[in-house]
């Protein structure tokens, strides 16, 4: 099967309660075990008495198939799966399996939502919207002059355009592949202008951000650590994780020290869902409810 991207347009399946049909989606990535997606997704789809089941698709579990996306995927939609969602490292690799992107999947360039709709493929992003309402709930009136981003992959690209979008003036991108970053950096100047984006060190754009952002996975329970030397952190600055296990990483815990404002990853993770919810299901979901399923599946797993 042969796919090629256009132009996405509203591709919400027919609602599920209405058809009575069951919604059978899946979360394709690598280390997913700790995921609180699919307890979310499947709270919520109870909750709405929608046949909703919803599966993890580990390629470190997969052993001669890992990282053989393209199989995964035309496996998925071959056993019926309504959709898949798509976290680290394949929201970029998928682009080509794709026959339509979303505007804001085709403006990003990554894609964490794929529908299987009338024998097609659409990729959608909703990390930007999930990233973009969990700063503006969570950090009010934080200053948005120059704000350093860590991390250029697909999940980094969707922070970025929600933080342009959202009144950040200057964007610097650190990355440790420095042309991923200045790749970013082009796109986005092209999108908001010349002067709003720029490849740089961390080290040397730290000392005058209003606040940092990590959108790498450094940081995660399997990945400890921190993406930028903790000294760089300026007291009085404010930093943003995209990582929701450890809710805390040690970031935002040294960030937090030095009396920084700090807003966790569950935020994102509870808003791109929603949006990804309503993508599979053709049923729009309850937030708090959906938020409580994540708070919930948290605290039994003890993180």
């Amino acid at each position: 099967m042969g796919h090629r991207v256009g132009n996405a347009v509203d591709t919400g399946p027919v609602a599920a309660e209405a058809s009575g049909r069951t919604v059978l989606v899946g979360l394709l990535g690598k280390g997913i075990q700790l995921s609180r997606t699919p307890a979310m997704h499947e709270a919520e789809g109870k909750a709405l008495g929608i046949p909703y089941v919803y599966r993890l698709l580990d390629t470190d579990r997969m052993g001669g198939a890992t990282g053989d996306v393209t199989s995964i995927v035309r496996f998925a939609e071959d056993f019926g799966f309504s959709g898949l969602n798509v976290t680290f490292p394949y929201k970029q690799v998928v682009l080509p399996l794709l026959d339509e992107l979303s505007p804001a999947a085709r403006s990003i360039g990554a894609v964490n939502t794929i529908v299987f709709r009338d024998g097609r493929r659409f990729g959608h992003n909703t990390d930007m919207w999930g990233f973009a309402e969990s700063f503006r709930r969570g950090l009010p009136g934080a200053a948005r002059g120059h704000v350093l981003l860590l991390g250029a992959g697909g999940a980094g690209a969707a922070v970025a355009h929600a933080l342009l979008e959202n009144g950040v003036e200057r964007l610097s991108i650190a990355d440790p592949e420095a042309e991923r970053a200045q790749a970013l950096a082009g796109r986005l100047c092209g999108f908001f202008g010349e002067e709003r984006c720029v490849a740089a060190e961390a080290s040397s754009a730290a000392g005058t951000a209003d606040g940092i952002v990590n959108a790498t996975p450094v940081g995660m329970a399997k990945l400890p650590g921190t993406p930028i030397d903790p000294a760089l952190i300026r007291s009085g600055s404010w930093v943003a994780d995209i990582i929701y296990f450890p809710l805390e990483t040690e970031l935002l815990r040294l960030a937090r020290q030095k009396g920084c404002r700090t807003l966790p990853g569950d935020g994102m993770a509870l808003f791109q869902a929603v949006r990804a919810f309503e993508l599979f299901s053709g049923v729009r979901p309850d937030t708090n409810r959906m938020r409580a399923a994540f708070v919930a599946f948290g605290e039994a797993a003890g993180g």
